[in-house]
């Protein structure tokens, strides 16, 4: 028998789309396209990642392009071949991720990392100011790079959505720090976190009253604890009783007050809103001496130089220390314990400005066009523009409102 006849219909078909065909994502053009580099966390064991793989996948949809360091996902579980799959670019070294002209991250670079970034690149970051010294800021300028501090950048309406969203999830992860410590395997006294019927309910303490204080606040009365809060200001305590919706003790910070508060406490949780990029401390040595053996510290304020003045940085491997039989826990990153609800938050916040910014023009526009986002700038192509980092290290500063100002 001779070959079968191809009829005309099925060769027309195979040379239309009437044949099943790969899907391809649909990307547009644009001609205001970021190049957004995702490094891998190398400092402070940090496991978190700016932007997740559904948030990278709508920004190159949109036509920008994403390069991320191969495993920079991996500790928010987050693996490599779902960045790949939302169309990112994959690479092996960290010399490849910073050719990027956008650097997002969350920690400050380290010294290793100031040796792959390029010159004029935009770097966006915690500022973490009390770890940094005169010559991070100087390294900075000196590469006419410009650093947007992400704790720094507000929304429309003056809040800090990036603070916010990271002090809810520290306020919310704090209740489960305090009864891992309160218990007898990590050599705490043997509390149960809260009470239970017939035995008194345990005692916390929360020097603060903002996010953290409120979130923290919402979790000790769910399982039922003791709570006092303390504040400088009067309006912060009255705004987190109306947070809450209940009432609860509130107390303008005084020295007698406090020290009795904390001498009975089991649980003393530091979230002090920084002041010129510097907490309050406002727990003496003298008054940590007077708690009990097996209290908990918890300062979540430690980036910001803590509000204890017996409190030193630690990490998530080494999370405690003892001073006068007090356990201490001050890693100053705390939603990393959570990375993978942590990165998702970060990323909620990132991806609107970042295809804001591709369609106004760049990250300059975005700059100029927006105060809210002008706020987060602390270095500018060489200058520093931040005048409470300037006060702090004696150093010269440009106000980018002048130079907006000039510019119209």
């Amino acid at each position: 028998m001779g070959q079968p006849q191809i009829s005309g219909f099925e060769e027309l078909a195979k040379q239309t789309t009437l044949y099943p065909q790969e899907s391809l994502v649909a990307v547009k053009k644009n001609q205001h396209a970021l190049h957004i580099g995702l490094p891998r966390e190398v400092s402070l064991q940090e496991n978190r990642i700016a932007l997740t793989p559904e948030a990278v996948k709508l920004l190159v949809r949109n036509g920008h392009e994403v390069r991320v360091e191969r495993g920079a996902g991996e500790g928010a579980n987050y693996p490599d071949h779902e960045f790949s799959e939302a169309g990112a670019q994959i690479v092996s070294s960290p010399k490849e991720v910073y050719q990027a002209d956008l650097i997002l991250k969350v920690e400050p670079l380290i010294d290793e990392e100031f040796g792959f970034i390029r010159q004029g690149t935009t770097l966006i970051s915690a500022l973490n100011l009390p770890s940094l010294e005169k010559g991070y800021f100087d390294r900075l300028n000196q590469a006419k790079i410009t650093g947007i501090g992400y704790e720094l950048i507000e929304d429309q309406v003056g809040g800090l959505p990036i603070v916010r969203a990271m002090s809810e999830i520290a306020g919310s992860t704090v209740l489960l720090i305090a009864a891992e410590y309160l218990s007898n395997p990590n050599g705490g006294r043997g509390i149960i976190l809260g009470g239970i019927t017939g035995v008194p309910p345990t005692k916390i303490v929360i020097l603060g009253a903002g996010t953290v204080a409120e979130y923290a606040t919402r979790a000790a009365i769910g399982v039922g604890a003791d709570i006092k809060v303390f504040d400088k200001h009067i309006y912060r305590l009255q705004r987190l009783k109306y947070a809450i919706g209940q009432n609860l003790y509130t107390s303008i910070i005084d020295s007698d007050t406090l020290t009795e508060a904390i001498s009975r406490a089991d649980v003393i949780i530091g979230a002090m809103r920084a002041e010129d990029g510097q907490s309050p401390l406002v727990v003496t040595e003298e008054m940590v001496a007077l708690m009990k053996p097996g209290t908990v510290i918890i300062d979540v304020s430690i980036d910001q130089g803590g509000c204890f003045e017996s409190s030193r940085m630690t990490t998530h491997k080494d999370p405690v220390f003892r001073y006068n039989e007090v356990i201490h826990y001050c890693v100053p990153n705390i939603p990393s314990r959570v990375a993978h609800t942590a990165s998702a938050a970060l990323s909620n916040i990132f991806l609107p400005f970042l295809l804001q910014t591709g369609t106004i023009g760049g990250i300059e526009e975005m700059i100029y066009a927006n105060r809210w986002f002008m706020k987060g700038v602390y270095c500018h192509k060489g200058t520093l523009t931040n005048h409470h980092i300037a006060r702090k290290f004696s150093m010269r500063y440009k106000d980018l409102t002048l130079l907006l100002a000039a510019r119209m």
